[in-house]
């Protein structure tokens, strides 16, 4: 595993969305280590009612595109309902590329594939959260 020292971190909040407790694991305990606040959704309709329950306070949302209850797509439209300036960093092992291009058209901060690698992870949230490119 990397170096945490040579991570960037933050004392922002992030709310996962995944169904895989393997992914959720690992990301939570990467990012509490870097100093960020996490919150878990396990399926897309978890994260909408989280979010909306936590008004202001979500700084950053990590996406998994295909979930139970309610997938990426449809969980994304529906925070942007609730935030139409809701920072949402898509995920996914299984692509289906005309989705995500319609989601970063939408204002989606960018995509990342699984399997994630931790410092590829961390950086593109960080850069999410300053307004940067994610790939930069």
């Amino acid at each position: 595993m990397a170096d945490f020292n040579d991570l960037p971190g933050g004392s922002e909040t992030i709310l996962i969305v995944d169904d895989q407790e393997t992914i959720w694991d690992f990301l939570i305990e990467a990012l509490q280590m870097l100093g960020y606040s996490v919150l878990l959704a396990e399926n897309g309709a978890d994260a909408v009612e989280i979010y909306q329950e936590n008004p202001g306070v979500i700084d950053l949302v990590l996406m998994d595109m295909i979930m139970p209850k309610l997938g990426g797509s449809q969980a994304f439209s529906k925070i942007r309902e609730i935030d139409p300036e809701a920072k949402i960093l898509l995920s996914s092992g299984f692509v289906n590329e005309e989705d995500i291009q319609h989601l970063l058209k939408q204002g989606a901060c960018g995509f990342l594939s699984k399997p994630h690698r931790l410092p590829v992870v961390v950086k593109a949230i960080r850069n999410a959260l300053d307004g940067k490119p994610v790939g930069a």
